[in-house]
């Protein structure tokens, strides 16, 4: 909604961390009649740490809060990724980022569906159930999140804060620049802020570990998890899943792709619950992995 975004007014403040995909977006944002401020844009594009990235995270937000900006946006992955930073300054990333941009679309398209990372947390459930729509849930990587977007009827998102959103109706791919103007669509026709789209997210305790685990004891792992657990608690669909249906609790221990290495996600309305789960199989699997490694067996 093109007129939305220009009678919106919005300031917004983007942080392109020295990428490259900074020439289009501002010129975009100004022609629909936003005011929009360039911060480390760069013709070359230059490869930046974690603590550098941080710290100019740290300056987006001191300057959203002194322009009094509407949105603040840091743009990386070559412009398929982004965090936002909201009118305080305050950044919203990850887990909260998925929950806000569900809450968003959600809300402007009831009865629709979205599709998210099996990792992600039970908030985007929450939300969708507000709006009489449903939650979609893909292996937790790229490719299978865009093919979930295609085959499912009704997608309006996919994605996630930290892979980055899918909006089918425009393209197939990753799209941060896209999303930004979204953002900015929703907030106007909506007439809420960020602060207050995030006051209203469901407060759910999401935590992850990773442990280590060779790549030669990864499927005897997850094997393991399998025949432990009663059939009727696993999801399968990416890693090994546990859920407890009766309050929605549930942990995912999920290989890495890359590394020699597992992840533990566990999710739950009781924040001592994950702590102590998230404890349990970080032992148990620590265990597993040195019983394997010393050809003997971890008892069930």
């Amino acid at each position: 909604n093109s007129e939305a975004i220009r009678y919106s007014k919005s300031k917004v403040v983007i942080d392109y961390c020295y990428g490259v995909s900074g020439a289009i977006l501002p010129q975009l944002l100004a022609k629909f009649g936003c005011d929009a401020v360039v911060l480390n844009a760069s013709l070359k594009e230059t490869s930046l740490g974690k603590e550098e990235k941080e710290s100019l995270l740290d300056q987006l937000g001191r300057v959203v809060e002194a322009l009094q900006a509407n949105v603040g946006v840091q743009v990386t992955a070559n412009g398929e990724q982004l965090i936002l930073v909201d009118e305080t300054g305050s950044a919203i990333r990850g887990e909260m980022l998925t929950a806000l941009m569900v809450n968003l679309m959600l809300t402007a398209h009831p009865r629709s569906a979205v599709v998210v990372p099996i990792n992600a947390s039970a908030a985007v459930e929450q939300i969708a159930r507000r709006h009489d729509s449903r939650v979609i849930r893909a292996k937790a990587n790229p490719t299978a999140l865009m093919e979930a977007c295609q085959i499912n009827h009704n997608v309006v998102l996919g994605g996630s804060g930290d892979m980055g959103f899918i909006f089918p109706k425009l393209h197939p791919g990753f799209d941060a620049m896209f999303c930004i103007a979204k953002v900015i669509e929703m907030l106007t026709i909506q007439e809420r802020s960020l602060g207050q789209i995030s006051a209203d997210i469901p407060v759910v305790a999401h935590r992850s570990y990773k442990v280590r685990c060779p790549w030669k004891v990864k499927g005897a792992l997850m094997r393991y998890l399998v025949e432990t657990n009663p059939p009727e608690k696993l999801e399968l669909t990416d890693g090994v899943k546990i859920i407890n249906h009766q309050n929605d609790n549930w942990v995912l221990v999920l290989p890495d792709a890359a590394e020699p290495l597992v992840h533990i996600y566990a999710d739950s309305n009781d924040r001592d619950w994950v702590d102590k789960t998230l404890k349990n199989y970080h032992n148990t699997i620590n265990d597993f992995v040195n019983l394997f490694m010393t050809g003997k067996k971890l008892n069930g």
